[in-house]
């Protein structure tokens, strides 16, 4: 017998599959194997495919705009001035990953929902996956399940759990008389792992240990962050046209302030939005006619999210991938258009910039004044602190890592514990243990920035945080590419000990000193950037009135230009976004007390993990008793360098250090160059670095 039904509304007139108990624990949502079948009939997809088909139509346009517009800012930032301050780092072109993490869990799932022992699988790319057993992994089996991990909050409290679970359902608080404990965690679980989602099934995992469930968390969060900030990473224009046209599109909904909508892929991200919009309707007519009562109706509520979220996210993904060749076609033909004419583009869009700025410059200062300037000060204020004492925090790192390095190296010229210690250097951006430090720094002035931020309708606090915790992953890792590369090139195997180490000691000042100045600079990007999130979609709600209504008397001009890059609407949010940087700009220096704090535009966001004309790979060279040419090969490095570190044999055996590290990663010191692959186990694994020993 399948599970009880009974029909309500979904939304406009459509009906939603209620499931009663018998269908199982959140647990059990996946994309393959063992999932329950979707809630939803033919006509409830149906409409929910229409309702997406809505969404792309009245969004695509927006994209294809701001794709424009999104070429002639990278167009005219290549051909402009550049930074006079630029990064004095070398640019690690590691992108971001996290750690295969792997283990056994238990996990409440099935039909009733029991814990259940599985063998857990995070990926280097952040997605979860598990199997019922540790053999199933290692032989390639199928999995029970996996999961993206965007968008999840993971809860490690019992008690905070079945909290959230009582505030899905606020109406049937206290009403628990016909659950069953099992089922309902009332069961107290020692060491949870609690991953919960606004619109998907919820996957209760429960760890062995408390050192267990520690180590999962650290790399569940790592996860979640990896995957969340995948589109805030990219420089690319479809990337960033993509973001600012979700906003405008939010926008013309009547949606001002920036929120935590935007993590995740293209077509999570568009999943998230129409999930948003569609909540209010969904909850009021779906929730009332849910079977069972407290956190049965609030599991049961879950799961039908999670049907609406795996169609709705079908048909974004589907729409999106249909409009890829035409966004590739699109950005060929802006790039042969606009490059051409960006001068006489860019002369133009001052023209009509300055007469919009003198029309709206009363009601523009007037709404500074009054509602943005009380409040700057302790908005930057508490911006610097948590991004000063993240990368305080990295710096702190950075220095015992190389301190570490140079007293192994006096102590251990060719043993295995320096080898080890070469390669957690190299690991450090990865070592969420470790970075962890760096994190909380980051996670700290939450709860203050979000009380100073909330007023002007900001309430991505995660998009925040994830963000300051990316800058201080990416300084680290291009701090200890810039240390390698440096290294490399003042070391010779004529060194005796002491002499190389004296040499890495001053290549670990001149190291510092440009961590300092590259950190100042992401400092001030870092504020510009996110004091624009907070205040713009503020200050052009409270302009939308008075403001929007003088744009159409600029249309004749803008439309004469002949190009889509240009929009009234665009230039008239650029004279906003520019008077608010003057004000940022004016408090970074008060703050600061910097004589000139100015950066580009564009360079109020992150940059990039890899760029072009990035650093060369490390030119380490690497002698092994065999195979040296071949590796020599691999590595692409010259015959002949200006450094030979060499790599002697070690009386250790391969299996000691395959042992230790995952299939996927390298094995050890190799990973420290720039750009090789993850998977390297054709290189020998039983070398280290010899040194003359320093004469008695």
């Amino acid at each position: 017998m399948g599970p009880d039904r009974k029909e309500v509304p979904l939304s406009r007139g459509t009906q939603a599959v209620v499931v009663g108990r018998g269908r199982g624990a959140p647990g059990d949502g996946s994309s393959m194997g063992g999932r329950p079948s979707s809630p939803l009939d033919k006509q409830q997809r149906q409409h929910l495919r229409g309702q997406v088909d809505t969404l792309l139509r009245n969004f695509l346009p927006c994209y294809r705009g701001q794709l424009a517009a999104s070429v002639l800012r990278q167009i005219s930032r290549e051909l402009g001035p550049q930074e006079p301050a630029g990064s004095q780092l070398l640019r690690s072109k590691k992108l971001p990953r996290v750690r295969e993490h792997r283990g056994p869990l238990t996990q409440l799932r099935g039909h009733p929902p029991r814990w259940q022992p599985i063998f857990c699988v995070l990926r280097g790319d952040g997605r979860l996956e598990w199997f019922s057993h540790k053999e199933e992994y290692e032989n390639g089996g199928q999995c029970l399940g996996s999961t993206a991990l965007t968008g999840y909050t993971l809860l490690t409290s019992q008690r905070e759990y079945l909290r959230l679970l009582d505030a899905l359902c606020p109406e049937s608080l206290g009403d628990h008389t016909q659950e069953e404990p099992d089922s309902l965690l009332e069961v107290p679980v020692n060491f949870p792992l609690f991953l919960q989602h606004p619109f998907r099934r919820h996957l209760c995992f429960s760890a062995a240990t408390r050192e267990a469930q520690h180590a999962w968390r650290l790399a569940l969060q790592g996860g979640i962050r990896l995957q969340g900030t995948v589109l805030q990473r990219s420089q690319a224009p479809a990337a960033r046209a993509f973001l600012d046209a979700v906003r405008l599109y939010r926008q013309h909904q009547g949606h001002f302030g920036d929120d935590d909508v935007t993590l995740g892929s293209d077509a999570e991200v568009l999943t998230a939005v129409l999930m948003r919009e569609q909540l209010p309707a969904l909850r009021a007519q779906t929730l009332p006619g849910l079977r069972g009562a407290g956190r049965t109706r609030a599991w049961a509520w879950t799961e039908l999210l999670d049907a609406v979220h795996a169609d709705v996210l079908a048909g974004a993904s589907a729409g999106l991938c249909a409009f890829q060749p035409e966004k590739d076609e699109l950005l060929a033909s802006l790039e042969k258009t606009i490059r051409p004419d960006v001068d006489q583009l860019l002369r133009q869009q001052a023209r009509v910039a300055g007469r919009l700025r003198t029309d709206i410059r009363g009601p523009l200062e007037s709404c500074l004044r009054r509602e943005v300037d009380p409040q700057l000060p302790r908005v930057v204020q508490t911006l610097l602190r948590t991004v000063e004492a993240s990368l305080e925090a990295v710096r702190t790192l950075l220095a015992q890592g190389m301190d570490r390095l140079s007293h192994r190296l006096r102590q251990s010229p060719s043993g295995t514990r320096l080898r080890r210690e070469v390669y957690s250097f190299g690991e450090m951006p990865w070592d969420l243990a470790l970075m962890q430090t760096c994190y909380r720094e980051a996670e700290r002035s939450r709860g203050r920035l979000g009380q100073l931020a909330a007023p002007f309708g900001f309430l991505g606090m995660q998009s925040l945080v994830f963000g300051a915790q990316d800058l201080a992953q990416q300084l680290m890792a291009d701090a200890v590419a810039t240390f390698l590369q440096l290294a490399d090139q003042c070391l010779t195997t004529a060194l005796n000990c002491d002499q190389a180490a004296q040499r890495l000691e001053r290549v670990r000042g001149r190291v510092l000193k440009k961590f300092e100045s590259d950190s100042g600079l992401a400092q001030r990007r870092f504020i510009r950037g996110w004091g624009l999130c907070i205040f713009l979609p503020f200050v052009l709600s409270q302009l939308e009135p008075s403001c929007k209504k003088e744009l159409p008397e600029f249309e004749g001009d803008v439309l004469a230009m002949g190009s889509q890059a240009l929009t009234t609407e665009g230039i008239y949010e650029d004279v906003i976004r520019g008077c608010l940087l003057q004000r940022i700009d004016q408090e970074l220096k008060k703050t600061l007390g910097a004589n000139d704090v100015s950066c580009t535009l564009d360079g109020c966001l992150e940059v990039p993990w890899e760029q072009e004309g990035a650093a060369p790979n490390l030119n380490l060279v690497l002698s092994f008793l065999a195979g040296r040419q071949a590796f020599t090969d691999f590595l692409c490095l010259p015959a002949k360098s200006s450094a030979n570190w060499i790599l002697a044999a070690s009386p250790l055996s391969c299996s000691c250090f395959r042992s230790e590290f995952h299939r996927d990663s390298p094995v050890f010191l190799v990973q420290l160059a720039e750009g090789l692959s993850h998977s390297m186990e054709t290189i020998s694994s039983h070398s280290v670095w010899s040194f003359q020993p320093t004469p008695r």
